[in-house]
């Protein structure tokens, strides 16, 4: 395995929903695009979600081609992360791209190897694989990661604010967690409902009233 090398990455200031819906006016060739790669992403109720992924041993050129068509989806499906359990693929392999400069990373076999316990945040949240719910969920504010890249080199990567939280949400998504179950109790059982029935969820704003206009709605 090739040396390690250490990358920052950027903060972002505000929390933002690790995902956004696709923006009004989108075009149509986008729009289609977007429909294609989001069917193929596993949805709520799929086994495959509840699953832990397994550690990557070869690095080949499957691989990378796997990569790439996880950046692909990623982009088509306008998310800023994805994680290979979200396509039916059982390997410890994510993409994000934490903002739209940010240069897409591929992260292999990734490990939390250090969060600020006591320095969290709480930010809405959503999935490409829980389509239309959003919750709150309180995660902690940085993390280091440690993985390797497409071709087995060694990786650390510091995060703080939203790419922190993405990689949170994406390796949970290896370890067969999903936001649902980091948020709390009430809005779990908002998200089920709206699951179960085919709706939409997010928590009520304070200066929203909770039965008011229908929630909006991100897609992880």
């Amino acid at each position: 395995m090739a040396e390690e090398t250490e990358t920052a990455v950027g903060i972002a200031e505000d929390e933002a929903p690790i995902e956004v819906e696709a923006p009004e006016g989108l075009d149509a060739e986008a729009a289609e695009r977007r429909a294609a790669a989001l069917a193929q992403v596993r949805k709520f109720g799929d086994p495959v979600l509840r699953s832990a992924a397994s550690p990557v041993t070869e690095f080949d050129r499957a691989l990378a081609d796997e990569a790439e068509r996880m950046i692909e989806l990623m982009r088509d499906g306008m998310g800023v992360g994805l994680a290979a359990t979200q396509l039916g693929i059982l390997r410890r392999i994510l993409v994000f791209q934490a903002g739209a400069d940010a240069v897409p990373t591929v992260l292999v076999n990734p490990e939390i190897e250090w969060s600020s316990t006591e320095d969290l945040a709480g930010a809405e949240e959503g999935c490409l694989s829980l389509p239309g719910v959003v919750v709150e969920v309180e995660r902690p504010l940085y993390v280091r990661v440690r993985g390797v890249d497409r071709t087995g080199e060694g990786l650390l990567i510091e995060a703080s604010g939203l790419e922190a939280r993405v990689l949170q949400h994406e390796i949970d998504h290896l370890d067969g967690v999903l936001m649902i179950d980091r948020t709390t109790r009430e809005h779990r059982g908002g998200a089920l409902r709206a699951l179960r029935e085919g709706g939409t969820y997010a928590p009520p704003r304070d200066d929203e009233p909770e039965d008011g206009e229908d929630p909006a709605s991100v897609p992880a």
